[in-house]
């Protein structure tokens, strides 16, 4: 299942953030997928695209952050998914 997860730095928090994952990675524990992210132009959110079989996976991540960052997880579908689904 895709996730898309809004990661909402804490105010001038991101040098932080950036520091601690070059010095640990991501932190994701295994099942927990990364596709892609994005970066806002003023550092205070990333957009995500993550991968899980097992949304409680997202509790163990979300904890080696939750001092620097607040998220915000999605369960989303791909725009093809959605489209078969109006199908009549």
């Amino acid at each position: 299942m895709l996730f898309m997860v809004i990661e909402h730095f804490r105010p001038g928090r991101a040098p932080e953030v950036y520091r601690r994952f070059r010095e640990r990675g991501r932190m994701a524990p295994e099942g927990l997928r990364y596709v892609a992210s994005w970066v806002d132009m003023d550092y205070k959110r990333c957009f995500q695209v993550m991968e899980a079989d097992n949304e409680a996976l997202f509790k163990q991540w979300t904890a080696n952050w939750d001092d620097l960052v607040d998220f915000e997880i999605v369960p989303v579908r791909t725009s093809a998914e959605a489209a078969a689904a109006m199908r009549p």
